[in-house]
């Protein structure tokens, strides 16, 4: 798990501080102040690698740079490990064109699981990817990092061995043992689902075509019909993918640890960019309480950290029930005089979307067309002259009945001034 992070002379800030909750993070902010960038960092922070750099088909998480190449970039960090806080500094070093990275083995800092908005995922688990000695003599590997198509039809390493047998196979291999792995995907799935009514179930496995041997898992639909996974929708197929890896991860975790006669992981972290990405507003408004009862489903006696991005307000407003000032943050990216500001904002109740939209985390001026907002300006600053030019009044009323809906709140200023004045009858 991690704590802070301060970066300087990195990143699109030339300082950047973040102290981050135990539980629940959100990171907002307008594309390209940083966001994906900031979860690539606390990725770096607690596994020490580039999940580019482990798997080169991926066309996001490279390795950050410095911005001014004539003084040093400073990487502070702060991680919670096995034996205590382990905090630290690293440096990159322009000779080898690298971050330094600590002699001998590894932060132990917990089960790191990083889903990218582009599909990829990530994990380090401390039982598979952790060495005890100055040196890796087992020859583990950094992480597992998968491109889009690997998690779906699975993941080999440089040799030609299978490190994962991907989404379709395990599914259906899953399915036909019916044991543990597919008991706690169809719970995921069901915890994931955008509502009691619209339930994620598996359906029997089929074929898709003549030249496809594989058995295809199907969802059955609320329509009547078993679809197969790579025929849904965009939508669910991003649920389908984090609920396969999320049960995946935690599978391969307790083999490692029975094998090994350990005790399970006690603390998750998890990075997830966009969590919205694909959603239907009915997703968005659960998907983060369902990730976080998932995650502590799987991993009963765990401590969850989920650090994510959203651009969505409806994501903002469904944490509100559940944020909780001494476990969870909010940190906002803007863009203020040409500079990147990270702020630690105070989380508040707005208790409705719309009025998420014209908050800090999205700073609209209204929740409406971007064409109603300025006509709206135009149509207060009249109101609040003293002689109201009668010609243009009417003119902005015409287009106002095309832009606001009849039972929009501004009609109510707006006809009793103009009923008063006698340029509305």
């Amino acid at each position: 798990m991690i704590k802070e992070l301060k970066l300087t002379n990195v990143g699109p800030a030339p300082v950047m501080e973040l102290e981050f909750g135990d539980r629940l993070n959100l990171i907002t902010g307008d594309n390209g102040l940083g966001k994906s960038f900031l979860l690539d960092i606390a990725w770096w922070a607690m596994t020490g690698t580039w999940p580019a750099e482990v798997n080169p088909r991926l066309t996001s998480g490279r390795m950050a740079l410095p911005n001014d190449k004539k003084q040093d970039a400073v990487i502070d960090l702060e991680v919670l490990a096995v034996s205590g806080d382990k905090a630290g500094s690293r440096i990159f070093d322009r000779d080898s064109q690298n971050w330094q990275r600590s002699k001998g083995r590894p932060v132990k800092s917990g089960l790191v699981i990083y889903a990218m908005s582009d599909g990829s995922f990530a994990v380090w688990d401390p039982e598979r990817n952790y060495w005890r000695d100055k040196e890796n003599p087992a020859g583990r590997k950094d992480a597992y990092v998968f491109a889009p198509k690997e998690v779906w039809d699975g993941l080999q390493d440089a040799d030609g061995n299978w490190l994962c047998n991907g989404l379709i196979r395990d599914w259906a291999g899953w399915q036909k043992e019916n044991g543990r792995a597919f008991q706690s995907l169809q719970a995921v799935l069901r915890q994931l689902s955008p509502s009691k009514d619209e339930q994620l179930a598996p359906g029997p496995l089929t074929r898709i075509s003549l030249t496809d041997a594989r058995d295809m898992p199907t969802i059955k639909m609320p329509y009547g019909m078993d679809v197969p996974i790579l025929h849904v929708s965009a939508g669910m197929r991003r649920i389908i993918a984090l609920a396969y890896f999320l049960v995946w991860c935690w599978e391969e975790h307790l083999k490692a640890v029975e094998l090994k006669g350990l005790e399970p992981e006690t603390r998750v972290t998890f990075l997830i960019d966009e969590v919205e990405a694909h959603l239907h507003p009915r997703w968005q408004r659960s998907v983060i309480p369902s990730l976080l009862e998932v995650m502590q489903m799987l991993a009963a006696n765990a401590r969850v950290q989920l650090i994510t991005v959203t651009h969505s307000p409806l994501v903002m407003a469904s944490v509100e029930p559940s944020f909780d000032p001494g476990t969870d943050c909010w940190y906002d990216l803007d863009l203020e005089y040409g500079q990147v500001v990270l702020r630690n904002r105070p989380f508040v109740r707005h208790g409705d979307a719309s009025r998420w939209l014209i908050s800090e985390a999205f700073d609209l001026g209204s929740a409406r067309s971007l064409e109603a907002e300025q006509t709206l300006e135009q149509a207060a600053k009249i109101l609040s002259e003293e002689v109201i030019d009668e010609q243009l009044a009417k003119k902005l009323d015409a287009k106002l009945r095309t832009l606001l809906g009849d039972t929009d709140p501004f009609w109510i200023r707006w006809r009793y001034v103009g009923e008063k004045q006698g340029w509305l009858q």
